[in-house]
């Protein structure tokens, strides 16, 4: 699935504002039944392919992972230096101005991703530090069944998970909720699990406390946040153990049965 850059321009102005293109997408093919289907987002300058590396190791025989790859830009935190990115960000953090057409870009790419799968298939959305924001940021679109932008979401989420993150838009959340009970609603049933290490020092775990807070108050009821002591900003086995079996009793899978 990759694709050609053949048409990135030559410097015109009108370039700036052509959609980006993302990256090529690996998948990790459930070894048992296939019972769900998680796309899981790399961090800022990474790849789907080192994602599908760590996924391969893990013991879900029933999830297919999709892994995409973010599409480059030149990133503000960095000056301005194109990287790997879900959505431009000036820091690490909910504080920043949020890039609302980056977020639904990519979030509409994680939706195409994930309409393709099985009826009977559930589906989620996982990821480590900026792709925790882009999962984060998707489960609030799901809940408000709409983008940033107001195009419908389309899809429902059976589980989210965010490792060392923050919640892109989060200054609006509350606002957004409180007009709508049937947002509120959806929340509750929307399973979040987040986890953050101590000892972070690029994305400080405050942030993530913070966008925590953000989401219980916005309704997210079924929300678990974990710190992770002496933790920096990496995953530990540990952690990804208990990614995996609070994975497995939020989606119910049957292992190799």
């Amino acid at each position: 699935m990759s694709h050609s850059h053949s048409n990135i321009s030559s410097g015109s102005r009108s370039s700036a504002r052509r959609p980006l293109e993302f990256g090529r997408t690996h998948v990790v093919r459930p070894k048992g039944k296939h019972q769900a289907t998680i796309v899981w987002l790399h961090g800022l300058g990474d790849n789907g392919s080192s994602s599908s590396q760590l996924l391969e190791t893990l013991h879900l025989p029933n999830i297919k992972w999709i892994c995409p790859t973010a599409p480059t830009r030149p990133v503000s935190l960095l000056g301005g230096f194109p990287c790997t990115a879900w959505f431009d960000v000036g820091e690490f953090s909910e504080e920043g101005p949020d890039d609302w057409e980056g977020l639904d870009a990519s979030a509409a790419h994680i939706v195409n991703l994930l309409s393709a799968e099985p009826s009977d298939v559930k589906v989620g959305i996982g990821g480590f530090s900026m792709g925790a924001a882009m999962a984060l940021y998707s489960a609030t679109c799901c809940a408000l069944g709409k983008y940033g932008n107001g195009v419908p979401y389309p899809i429902y989420l059976r589980a989210v998970v965010g490792l060392s993150g923050w919640l892109p838009g989060s200054r609006g959340l509350r606002n957004k909720f409180e007009a709508s009970h049937e947002a509120t609603r959806r929340a509750a049933s929307i399973p979040i699990l987040q986890f953050h290490g101590t000892a972070d020092e690029v994305v400080p775990m405050k942030y993530g406390e913070k966008s925590a807070q953000s989401l219980s108050t916005a309704g997210f009821r079924t929300l678990i946040f974990k710190s992770q002591e002496g933790l920096g900003h990496y995953t530990v086995p540990k952690e990804m153990n208990e990614v995996c079996s609070w994975l497995n009793s939020r989606l119910g899978l049957e292992g190799y049965r």
